[in-house]
């Protein structure tokens, strides 16, 4: 449970980060109710929790008029008035006090121009702020705290931005159709005069022709020229060699190596015992 409820107070801070610009830190603006609630819960420290709440850092605002109201209440609502001292205190322009919620609801104004989250108890002012675009509310159960949801009428204020900011405007949509008239007249007007311009090039050129013609006496067909020959090949001129009287050279010379070869080896030479043998077969006979 504790992972789903951190999963839509993710969604709602990405919706109003994306579609309205809040920023860390996150600035939270708190009645007197709000942090009484915090004081009797023992949700504290309060700066750590709506942290943990808003999944970035916080910081905690008041008012004057919020801190005149929790002291006119008496000794019951002490430490709330001591406690409501520490947090920063927000300038409300107003000279003479008001009560807090209507303190808190000139501060935020029409669009929150300062980006506010506004931490109450208060149904009412609740009420009020959901009609009202772009003004989160956090509030209080027991000992844990939730952002309320996106209302419709919201959704459907930043769908309708949307489309505002794919359409053109009237004030964009005029200086488009000037600009457009300004380039047609600018071409218009290089028209014209490119036309003129070309018409006596045209004529020019076709009188300077029909003089060229007569004076060099040019056919109308066009002549190729033939490519000439140029000196002989090189390899052409060259003289044939005696391929026959090359390989007659070569044989004698085949052959004078052989005689050579054949004059130096040795004659074999008989060993003496085949000698002895040959005397004593004449004796036996």
């Amino acid at each position: 449970m504790r992972l789903k409820k951190q999963k839509r107070h993710r969604k709602v801070v990405r919706f109003y980060t994306t579609c309205f610009g809040f920023r860390e830190p996150f600035k939270v603006l708190c009645d007197g109710t709000f942090v009484h609630h915090l004081l009797l819960n023992h949700i504290t420290p309060a700066d750590t929790a709506l942290t943990n709440l808003l999944s970035g850092k916080a910081k905690l605002f008041n008012t004057r008029c919020v801190h005149a109201e929790l002291k006119s209440l008496g000794d019951s609502y002490s430490e709330t008035f001591k406690a409501s001292q520490n947090l920063i205190t927000a300038r409300c322009d107003h000279e003479r006090r008001k009560s807090a919620a209507s303190c808190i609801m000139e501060i935020v104004g029409e669009s929150n121009p300062e980006h506010f989250f506004v931490a109450t108890q208060d149904k009412e002012l609740m009420k009020k702020f959901k009609e009202m675009p772009g003004v989160p509310v956090i509030f209080g159960l027991r000992n844990a705290l939730f952002i309320e949801q996106p209302s419709a009428s919201e959704r459907k204020f930043v769908k309708f931005k949307e489309e505002e900011h794919l359409h053109m405007t009237d004030l964009e949509i005029k200086m488009l159709n000037s600009k457009r008239q300004d380039r047609l007249a600018a071409r218009e007007s290089f028209g014209a005069n490119e036309g003129l311009g070309d018409q006596v090039l045209g004529s020019e050129t076709v009188v300077k022709a029909n003089i060229g013609r007569k004076r060099m006496a040019v056919n109308d067909k066009a002549q190729f020229k033939r490519k000439k020959a140029k000196g002989p090949n090189p390899l052409s001129c060259m003289k044939k060699k005696n391929h026959h009287n090359e390989n007659l050279q070569t044989y004698k010379e085949g052959e004078a190596a052989d005689t050579s070869g054949r004059s130096r080896s040795r004659k074999r030479k008989r060993s003496r015992k085949d000698k002895k043998l040959g005397d004593s077969d004449g004796i036996i006979l």
